[in-house]
């Protein structure tokens, strides 16, 4: 996700992986990078469906784009799975390195779409059933959040060579996986039939929020911090501005959500008051994260565009452009809904062509990219141990 296309001799267009040594090399350069294709996949099917007047009509696109999320997050997992079996000495290098570790955070944030998919879809489409798959997988990303949320961070503090200057916002994605796990519950929470297992879900859920959002705030002003004295990142790394809207709109989405179950969730636990009083922080805090939100969206398009006009490689951190900014509609969504103000479902209909259009062109250049084998790169190789 952070590095370019390799330079590569001439090859055969027509011939997959012509780019690399051996077809093998998909499997011994395979990271986790590739599952933020799941994520962006993922969320675009959650926020088309959500589209003011033309929702409906899009919701078999919707369907669609979920059953891809799947297939994707299964190859991606076989595939990462095989490069232990096969080249594990190998892959184990990844914990040393102070990039790519930090993608690990992508595999239960993908999964943690396909579980909002099993009930935003998957329900209609199979039954009630799909109520205790989305359960099952969603305490799986929970488990795997909470590791990774502290596991990479105590490998930062104690393996990893760390300068300010090097500082990006690759930092956040080890810790956000929680707070979209958090998310998630909110969303599983109403579908549940026993009243404990509700506030059970609805609990852990808060706890997965302030497990994360406080410390991707703490990460967020370093970052502002290190930009201000070091300026913008190496161009490998140009999408990376748009990841710190990413905790934002997801901490945002969360607090909407877990707020509107609140009231109906402690009620029926004997614990009505604090049910209300969990609305009203759900509204004003995500209201509130929504406006920095905003704040850190213009700055990333003015970002942006600086990059772009300097002209900038594909890599795959170009989808980096698509599950921050599908978290941020996601969140614009529910705050139209929570607060019945038609303003935010307008701009959160815009929000989400630009999230469509930007999926189409990083799925057909990573697509490409693939194809080629010039994607298929794990830098944890290259790095002496």
């Amino acid at each position: 996700m952070t590095c370019p296309d390799n330079a590569q001799k001439p090859a055969n267009p027509f011939r997959p992986f012509a780019g690399l040594a051996h077809p093998r090399e998909v499997i011994r350069q395979f990271t986790p990078n590739w599952f933020a294709a799941t994520m962006g996949t993922g969320i675009l099917a959650l926020t088309l469906p959500q589209m003011s007047g033309i929702g409906p009509a899009l919701t078999p696109v919707g369907q669609g784009l979920w059953f891809l999320a799947i297939g994707l997050f299964v190859l991606f997992s076989g595939l990462y799975a095989a490069r232990w079996v096969l080249f594990g000495h190998e892959a184990r290098r990844i914990f040393g390195h102070n990039v790519v570790s930090m993608f690990i955070g992508t595999i239960p944030m993908g999964l943690a779409t396909i579980v909002n998919g099993c009930i935003m879809f998957g329900i209609g489409l199979f039954g009630p059933g799909m109520i205790i798959c989305a359960q099952a997988l969603w305490w799986v990303s929970v488990a795997m959040s909470l590791a990774c949320g502290v596991g990479v961070p105590y490998l930062m503090f104690t393996r990893h060579r760390i300068s300010l200057d090097g500082m990006t916002a690759v930092w956040l994605l080890p810790v956000v996986a929680a707070e979209v796990a958090g998310a998630s519950g909110g969303l599983l929470a109403p579908h549940l039939a026993d009243a404990h297992a509700r506030l059970v879900v609805l609990v852990v859920s808060y706890v997965l929020w302030g497990y994360s959002v406080p410390v991707a705030l703490g990460i967020l002003v370093i970052l502002v911090l290190r930009m201000a004295l070091y300026k913008l990142p190496h161009e490998s790394m140009a999408a990376s501005s748009w990841l710190a809207l990413g905790p934002i709109g997801t901490g945002a989405l969360g607090m909407l959500v877990l707020g509107g179950d609140a009231p109906a969730v402690f009620a029926a636990n004997g614990l009505a008051p604090i049910g209300q009083a969990a609305w009203g922080i759900g509204a004003v805090a995500g209201l509130a994260l929504w406006g920095l939100g905003l704040w850190w969206l213009a700055l990333a398009l003015f970002i942006t565009v600086r990059y772009w006009r300097d002209g900038i490689l594909f890599n795959l951190g170009w989808w980096a452009y698509t599950f921050p900014l599908g978290v941020y509609t996601a969140a614009t969504y529910r705050l139209g809904a929570t607060l019945h103000l038609g303003f935010f479902g307008a701009v959160a209909t815009v929000l989400t062509a630009a999230l469509a259009l930007m999926w189409v062109v990083v799925a057909s250049r990573t697509l490409a990219g693939a194809w080629k084998g010039h994607l298929f790169v794990s830098p944890c190789l290259a790095t002496p141990q």
